[in-house]
């Protein structure tokens, strides 16, 4: 082979990179060029709530809001800073004030045997799992609590998320799509709405506690959809009743339907032994298809769990996006999780403190002429007031009473439904109930 001719064959390499070299210098010429076309090429015809947050339309609304408050002379009543612990009483600005603005129903966060498995938690797997529990392993301590909740449920099996929240999102999801239907009670948690947004189902909200309606609702639906799942709570958080769950589960035998139970604020609140509103009821684990409730509350920890049949859990386990593609519960809040849900079990006369001292509010407040709405008494009892305005004025003039009260205001109830939201601690004692009541009234005469 001559000289001419290896040159030859090397031409068409030499000729492919000269030509990828200058497609290379010609996009470095135009992304150059781009920096020096006119202002309106640039961007500078995108108005400015397009890319400032400062102009975005809900933190707009929220700063009206702040203002009108201000000028009204009402400081907003929320992201007060605890200085401690958080249960029947807390600590405010270095004054010492009647709390119910807590979900520490038992007093469990802060209990002393509950700390103390925290901190052993704490010296055996250090604060973190740092991964997700599917890709590098658990603790023995997240099996621990995931078989006591499913024992808790009576149903095969249980398992934890790292969020309450995440846990409906992710859990409803991952389950259902765009061929399916869910239906839910019109007063359910925000967390259940996001999740069936997620999963592109069809949605049909169904009238509050109402077993009747959706009887009829799914009479006249289910059979154009494949699956369907009816979700409903042990215990509204707003108004502080609770559904006929016996009837619901009847109805969704009858409808060959999957029947979803949100018990975050049920669980150490309803049933003899504070084992929520399966107990309330003497049902079976396997009555409802799916138990989910959180570990924040009653439980002293962090996150949520779902309950229910070994083929649901599994599924949620390697396929949930909240669970495999999250870091595994901290091991100090498993622990103290699991502590909190053998202390539950461990002390009954709690539950039924909890239970008297709701009642005892309820009872008090109705008395007083205080409009409860539907509030059955356990832990949970609204104080509705009519418009938001008033319910802010009314909280504030509580905590100058030593009373820490939260407002709830449009939009997370209607306008007409403003309210302030007692939470009931089983270590209120009956004179806290009683001066609290009193004061609450006084001041709902004085607005």
């Amino acid at each position: 082979m001559t000289r001419d001719t290896l040159a030859d064959k090397r031409r068409p390499g030499l000729a492919a990179g000269l030509k990828q070299r200058l497609i290379q210098d010609a996009l470095q010429r135009k992304l150059k060029n781009a920096g020096r076309q006119p202002a309106a090429a640039q961007g500078r015809d995108v108005p400015e709530q397009h890319y400032r947050f400062a102009l975005h339309p809900g933190y707009q609304q929220l700063q009206i809001i702040s203002e009108g408050a201000a000028r009204l002379g009402v400081g907003s009543p929320f992201f007060k800073l605890h200085e401690g612990g958080a249960g029947a009483s807390t600590r405010i600005a270095g004054a010492s004030y009647l709390n119910f603005a807590s979900y520490n129903y038992l007093g469990l966060s802060g209990d002393p045997a509950v700390n103390e498995a925290a901190k052993r938690a704490v010296d055996r797997y250090g604060t973190s799992v740092s991964a997700s529990r599917l890709v590098s392993g658990e603790r023995p301590i997240h099996r621990e609590l995931e078989e006591a909740l499913a024992a808790l449920y009576g149903v095969d099996a249980a398992v934890t998320f790292v969020s309450g929240h995440a846990t409906n999102v992710s859990t409803l999801g991952l389950l259902f799509g765009p061929t399916d239907l869910i239906v839910h009670d019109e007063l359910i948690h925000n967390s259940v709405l996001q999740g069936i947004q997620l999963s592109g189902a069809k949605r049909l909200p169904s009238p509050h506690n109402d077993p009747e309606a959706l009887d009829a609702l799914l009479q006249a639906h289910r059979r154009d959809f494949e699956r369907v799942l009816v979700v409903l709570e042990g215990l509204y958080s707003m108004d502080g009743d609770y559904p006929d769950l016996p009837r619901y589960v009847e109805i969704k035998r009858r409808h060959r339907v999957f029947l979803m139970v949100d018990e975050a604020h049920s669980l150490g609140v309803m049933g003899r032994h504070g084992h929520g509103i399966r107990e309330h009821y003497g049902l079976a684990g396997d009555d409802v298809d799916i138990w989910m409730g959180t570990l924040s509350k009653t439980l002293a920890g962090c996150g949520g769990y779902i309950a229910g049949e070994t083929a649901l859990v599994e599924h949620l386990k390697f396929l949930a996006p909240g669970f495999l593609y999250s870091v595994g519960m901290p091991p100090p809040v498993a622990a103290a999780c699991l502590a909190a849900l053998r202390r539950m079990r461990d002390l009954p006369e709690r539950v039924a403190a909890l239970q008297a001292r709701g009642a005892s509010f309820l009872a008090r407040a109705r008395h007083a002429g205080i409009d409860t709405g539907t509030s059955a008494g356990l832990a949970i009892v609204p104080a509705i007031v009519g418009h938001s305005l008033r319910a802010a004025r009314l909280s504030a003039a509580l905590f100058a009473r030593g009373i820490n009260a939260q407002p709830i205001l449009y939009p997370a109830v209607p306008e007409q439904s403003a309210r302030l939201r007692f939470f009931l601690c089983s270590e209120h004692s009956e004179a806290d109930i009683a001066y609290t009541v009193d004061a609450l009234a006084e001041e709902v005469e004085r607005l």
